[in-house]
């Protein structure tokens, strides 16, 4: 089968193929242009990770610090369990390291978006930028003061 039609009818059969073909060294066979662009998607997916992953931290700790009458061990724990998948994230994919500033400004208007919705505060209670240092955000020792 044309490993073009291939991909578009069984992606899981497409990348079985092209392991086969990569492994016996058949690179003439290879579907190039969706292997480069699977790969470009790999890359993508780990920061979009890191980003999700932000967007729930950082939301926690607004909760955590603007809402400090709910403070909650479920809200800790959500910090804590965030805090060790960034961490694993970073020891598994390195040079995601490169991407914390942006995945964080990145991630920022959507845990405003999701603190508003869970406190029921008004948006203009939050600031406007991350004001936690990424430092801060990976310390495990880190818990915003109330406002």
């Amino acid at each position: 089968m044309n490993t073009t039609l291939l991909y578009e009818q069984d992606f899981y059969s497409w990348i079985q193929q092209h392991i086969v073909l990569l492994k016996e060294a058949r690179f003439n066979e290879l579907d190039i242009n969706h292997l480069v662009e699977e790969l470009e998607d790999m890359g993508k997916s780990n920061k979009r990770e890191l980003e999700s992953r932000f967007i729930i931290l950082i939301a926690h700790l607004l909760k955590w610090q603007y809402q400090v009458e709910m403070r909650s061990n479920s809200w800790r724990c959500s910090i804590i369990e965030q805090r060790v998948s960034i961490n694993y994230l970073l020891k598994k994919v390195p040079s995601l390291k490169n991407a914390i500033s942006e995945s964080i400004v990145e991630a920022y208007p959507d845990a405003v978006e999701i603190a508003v919705a869970e406190t029921k505060l008004l948006i203009s209670t939050f600031p406007t930028e991350c004001n936690y240092a990424k430092e801060s955000l990976l310390n495990s020792e880190f818990y915003p003061e109330s406002n």
